[in-house]
């Protein structure tokens, strides 16, 4: 004999935690609450491994700098471990191929016009490289709000279909979704604040490399012309005895 119960046992709602929430959601909010997780770790990733690039290569450019400041002519990079940072070696060759390739008791301002230009170039390269890997975070805090905040519209709207649906205004039956919707938005804050912060921070870091950048150029700039007018000095004898 079948007993008719006089009510019906509801389904239990779903479980108003952050996993419960995620679980229950529609799946473009799930699309974007991945989304938004993904760009998070790739935050903190860049935060790592960008951090520890930048960190090893001022402390290797600073002993660079240390160098060169007490050097009494330019130094072969070849010969000396601490010359060995990519931007110094770059630095340091570009000087020495323009001494070898211009022409001997040429004009010494034109050399060093020329090796001004090269060591110009090789830094704003060294610049860019250096930033490599650090867009990402401007592209992350600017589009993460916006992505979070599309998932609450797309959730509320299901909400408000929902109680259409239902003909009921009962709270309890629309706060799920609508708290799912509320997860998108704080994702993507949670995506974007980290980001912004990061962004700036390397934005100082690397303000601070492309001053000892600045510095290493004019570094070698000195040891070039004090080289140059060692080259003079030896020459104007020899020209004297010449002349005579």
């Amino acid at each position: 004999m079948t007993v008719l119960l006089p009510f019906a046992i509801a389904a239990p709602a779903p479980a108003l935690t952050p996993w419960g929430m995620y679980l229950a959601a529609d799946v473009v909010v799930k699309a974007v609450m991945i989304g938004l997780a993904v760009a998070s770790v790739a935050t903190w990733t860049v935060l790592l491994a960008k951090g520890w690039e930048l960190a090893r290569e001022r402390r290797r450019l600073l002993q660079a700098r240390a160098l060169l400041l007490e050097s009494v002519q330019l130094p072969d990079p070849q010969l000396d471990p601490r010359l060995q940072e990519e931007a110094v070696r770059l630095l340091l060759e570009a000087a020495r191929t323009e001494l070898r390739l211009s022409p001997h008791g040429g004009d010494p301002a034109g050399v060093k016009e020329r090796v001004g230009s090269r060591l110009e170039r090789i830094e704003l390269a060294c610049a860019r490289q250096a930033r490599r890997g650090i867009g990402v975070l401007a592209s992350i805090g600017a589009i993460a709000p916006f992505v979070g905040l599309f998932g609450t519209v797309w959730g509320i709207m299901n909400s408000f279909v929902g109680i259409a649906q239902s003909n009921t205004t009962n709270l309890a039956v629309v706060a799920p979704g609508i708290a799912e919707a509320l997860l998108a938005t704080a994702l993507g804050l949670v995506a974007a604040i980290p980001a912004v912060v990061i962004y700036n921070h390397f934005t100082r870091v690397l303000a601070g490399l492309r001053a000892l950048l600045g510095d290493l150029s004019a570094a070698v700039q000195q040891l070039v012309s004090r080289d140059l007018d060692r080259a003079a000095v030896h020459a104007g004898p020899v020209l004297a005895r010449a002349a005579h």
